[in-house]
């Protein structure tokens, strides 16, 4: 997928209105027209002002930072607005309000979720937001500053017998639908072998870019299950017919990812804090219905939750 400047403006554009039916086309991860007017447009995020002891945390000449962020899903995930180019979601209110916090100005560039990671190593993005869950494994050559808990959670459709997945070997001869490059891919793959070991048929891992893609394959029989984020599978069942959500599996922190060893991880630490003290926080978590995923403060690199 090739990388899409976004204007600051865009980014920064709060909806007044609503309006056409998005020209970006398709569906989001939830069936949903990208674009519709089923985004919510509540400005919680214009009021907020810079702190000064946050920014002061920043590096030295610190004026503007690159973010890169995956847009193409469905609230609470990265979206856009009715007129299907202004990005909108709870990821992009979180990178805007810290920005509006540090005083710093965004340069916004859109990526496929999985070229993100990669890109933070060779320095041509300050930053990414786009709902990355915290392992260990991604610990090793990124950093992280913590702002919601989401995690790993299953749906299928209305008609299946699949019950609550608390076990893998529960998926042994299905067919399992999910984001490439993500830590759903991550899981399923490092536990694959957990059916032939009990001697059953593996399931088979099948990996989409596009986040429609997915739910067009369940809904079509071409999958039998999906594993996504727990607030996505949420949002898809509640504004989906058809579908059923299952279970959380596996709960995770989720943050800003940057280059190993950034010096603006303090910066982003207390940015959000001061969020969740000024009660900007809260506001945007219920503007998404995420209220559920909160977190009483932010950390920088914190180990992988383990259920």
């Amino acid at each position: 997928m090739p990388f899409v400047a976004i204007t600051v403006a865009s980014l920064l554009l709060t909806a007044c209105g609503s309006g056409s039916g998005g020209g970006s086309g398709g569906t989001g991860a939830a069936g949903v027209a990208a674009g519709s007017d089923d985004v919510p447009t509540t400005d919680v995020v214009s009021s907020v002002g810079k702190d000064a002891g946050a920014a002061k945390l920043l590096p030295a000449g610190t004026k503007r930072l690159t973010v890169a962020i995956s847009v193409g899903g469905t609230p609470p995930g990265t979206t856009y607005l009715a007129d299907g180019t202004t990005p909108a979601g709870q990821d992009v209110d979180f990178t805007r309000a810290v920005g509006k916090v540090l005083g710093v100005r965004l340069k916004v560039e859109q990526a496929s979720f999985e070229a993100i990671l990669p890109a933070l190593d060779s320095g041509k993005y300050d930053f990414g937001a786009s709902n990355f869950g915290v392992t260990d494994e991604r610990r090793r050559t990124i950093d992280f500053v913590t702002y919601v808990n989401d995690g790993q959670g299953f749906a299928t459709r209305e008609d299946s017998k699949l019950g609550r997945i608390t076990d893998l070997r529960q998926l042994c001869g299905l067919k399992v639908a999910t984001g490439a490059g993500t830590t759903f891919e991550a899981t399923l793959e490092a536990g694959e072998h957990v059916c032939t070991d009990a001697g059953n048929k593996r399931y088979q891992v099948q990996t989409y870019s596009d986040p429609s893609a997915i739910w067009s394959s369940l809904q079509q029989g071409r999958s039998d299950v999906v594993m996504s984020t727990i607030n996505g599978l949420r949002y898809a069942v509640a504004h989906q017919r058809g579908l059923k959500f299952l279970n959380e599996f596996h709960r995770l922190d989720v943050g800003f990812v940057f280059k190993k060893g950034t010096r603006l991880a303090p910066a982003f630490r207390a940015a959000v804090n001061k969020l969740i003290a000024d009660g900007t926080y809260a506001r945007i978590l219920r503007k998404w219905g995420t209220s559920g995923s909160a977190i009483s403060q932010s950390r920088i690199s914190p180990p992988e939750l383990k259920n």
